[in-house]
């Protein structure tokens, strides 16, 4: 999953990318609203963290533009002044979630995988898909109640299909979703990696379509 940060506090920004690598994100900081802004209307992401006081162009604008040009990725603000207008004012230019400054890191983490649950249409923590079960709070994956081990590219890839499950998703978008800017898009690696999944989940789990991409199905749906 491929989250874009934009905070001008360096510090802050490199707190939250640290900690959003470390829990299994792709993650891209920008420090300034106009290059957060080019990035969110160019470039695909699964949510944003959006800080209001930044330079160049401030927060508030940055998001209404996104929102104007029909970018619906989740987004959640940050700021330093804690008052129920400047929530407002966010809240009605499309944040779906707010929080204030200073914060603790844990809270950022839960409020980004609760906001991209909600735009994936998941409403519980726990995804299930016939006998694989992933918990976004753990990262832990288990087939009929064994704990399987993942590397952490095969829990990216797992977690945005199971995300999007029933969705064929290409080859462009896995690659955009669950590696950095300087991964080899033109490597075999995807196809790698739905093999170790099939391998280790089982084989009718994934399913290709050939020129498409991929879908994840429950079994009785092939």
């Amino acid at each position: 999953m491929k989250i874009l940060v934009v905070e001008d506090d360096q510090q802050v920004a490199r707190q939250i990318e640290t900690s959003l690598k470390n829990a299994g994100y792709v993650v891209e900081v920008v420090h300034d609203g106009e290059e957060g802004l080019y990035l969110g209307s160019h470039e695909s992401f699964d949510a944003v963290i959006l800080d209001l006081g930044l330079p160049k162009l401030d927060g508030i604008k940055v998001l209404q533009q996104w929102r104007n040009e029909n970018r619906d990725m989740p987004v959640l603000i940050l700021t330093a002044r804690d008052t129920w207008r400047e929530k407002v004012v966010g809240l009605r230019a499309g944040a779906d979630d707010y929080l204030a400054k200073p914060f603790e890191i844990e809270e950022v983490l839960a409020r980004v995988e609760a906001l991209i649950r909600r735009a994936t249409g998941h409403s519980k923590p726990v995804l299930t898909c016939g006998p694989v079960e992933f918990d976004t709070t753990t990262n832990r994956v288990s087939h009929n109640g064994t704990t399987i081990e993942m590397t952490a590219l095969e829990l990216g890839m797992l977690s945005y299909l199971m995300h999007h499950k029933g969705e064929v998703i290409s080859k462009t978008e896995l690659t955009e979703h669950i590696y950095d800017q300087d991964f080899d898009r033109d490597s075999n690696v995807i196809e790698v990696l739905v093999n170790r999944l099939r391998n280790k989940l089982g084989s009718r789990l994934i399913k290709t379509h050939r020129g498409l991409g991929y879908q994840l199905i429950e079994p009785d749906d092939s």
